[in-house]
């Protein structure tokens, strides 16, 4: 027969378990800020170049234009991620510094709150004691901000590699539009870079869908319906500023 000693370290070792898959959770978080951070990157500059596009012929202007988006783009992505996730781990590091002080002053009082949280999930009131003792015993300041803020003190969020990840998905996904815009004979470079806009945004539609989870068509068709309307209001706005102009 399986003792109550046994049956507490099994579930501490599972609880264990399962806060390390909060990098699992994390590594899809990148994944799926990646992905956005593309499709930012193609809509805002395809709209930026078809705008040029359809104000003027010149292939320099809308180089210089395009460059100037993506540039632009990128950079506030990377400066506007800086600032929030170091927010966030300014935020982060404050409640482990009071959550340590907590377990440094009042232990007693920690253990009972670490076992109330493990009753509200299920165990009876001895077991969810002895599980409490245990992973205090472990890493008293893990499990207890894991269990009580979500947060992994060892895998703080960094705001350098965030801002460098935004700027990178950001840059790749704005050089599609970019490229086939400036590479394409003039007579069918705008109809080409939206069909390449349109074939991106299907992949970065089936990508955050699959990420989260989520229906394909529909997100497809969010992304897609979203980047072929900024392209078209843009386009139509560069004509008539064009034409105005002439």
């Amino acid at each position: 027969m399986t003792g109550p000693v046994t049956t507490s370290a099994a579930v501490a070792g599972h609880t264990a378990a399962e806060t390390g898959g909060g990098s699992h959770s994390s590594m899809l978080n990148k994944l799926r800020a990646g992905v956005l951070g593309a499709n930012d990157g193609i809509v805002s500059v395809a709209a930026m170049v078809m705008g040029v596009a359809g104000a003027t012929t010149d292939s320099f202007a809308i180089l210089v234009a395009g460059v100037a988006g993506l540039s632009a783009g990128a950079l506030s992505m990377a400066v506007g991620e800086y600032v929030s996730v170091s927010a966030q781990r300014d935020s982060e590091r404050a409640l482990l510094a009071r959550e340590r002080w907590e377990l440094e002053n009042l232990p007693d009082q920690e253990l009972a709150e670490l076992a109330s949280l493990y009753e509200a999930k299920g165990l009876t009131p001895d077991l969810a004691h002895q599980v409490a003792t245990q992973l205090t015993h472990h890493d008293a300041l893990g499990a207890h901000a894991e269990a009580e803020l979500g947060i992994d003190p060892d895998e703080l969020v960094n705001p350098w590699h965030a801002a460098g990840a935004s700027m990178g998905a950001f840059v790749l996904g704005a050089l599609v539009p970019l490229l086939v815009m400036v590479l394409t004979a003039p007579s069918v470079r705008v109809w080409a870079t939206a069909g390449a806009v349109v074939g991106a945004l299907v992949l970065t539609g089936v990508l955050s869908a699959r990420i989260g989870g989520a229906r394909v068509l529909p997100a497809v068709v969010r992304v897609v319906s979203g980047g072929v309307l900024a392209m078209a209001i843009t386009y139509a706005i560069g004509m008539l500023v064009g034409g105005g102009i002439a």
